[in-house]
């Protein structure tokens, strides 16, 4: 069974900056694709960012292009998400999800794609 766990969340004023960390332990996959979704309250969870276990390919939604950077150390098993120019609508429970996967250049990018997810990390962005 694999473990995600995130951490770097926490309390954030308009236009700052925070990196999010996922760490994946457990069960190890030759290769696998990884990815942040979140979650604000009342809203479903949306995607953000993923990234193939090659590092080649990355891919983000639109509300966080250019301001959020998805990157990932194989060595470390960790993915990182660098998050800045927050905005207030960045406030959620951040969540990141990892697949196994045949094809090193492989994203995912719906969250039915995902086999393993970690428990999240709230960001909050005051205005």
């Amino acid at each position: 069974q694999a473990q995600l766990v995130e951490s770097g969340g926490g309390l954030v004023q308009v236009g700052g900056s925070l990196r999010l960390s996922c760490a994946a332990s457990g069960r190890t996959f030759s290769t696998y694709a990884m990815g942040w979704f979140r979650q604000a309250p009342g809203k479903e969870r949306e995607f953000v960012a993923a990234i193939s276990w090659s590092g080649s390919r990355t891919y983000y939604a639109d509300s966080v292009k250019e301001r959020f950077t998805i990157s990932r150390d194989k060595g470390k098993n960790t993915v990182y998400l660098q998050m800045n120019s927050l905005k207030p609508e960045d406030t959620a429970v951040y969540y990141c999800a990892a697949d196994p996967v045949s094809n090193a250049a492989t994203i995912r990018l719906k969250i039915g794609e995902y086999a393993y997810w970690g428990q999240g990390t709230q960001v909050t962005v005051s205005s």
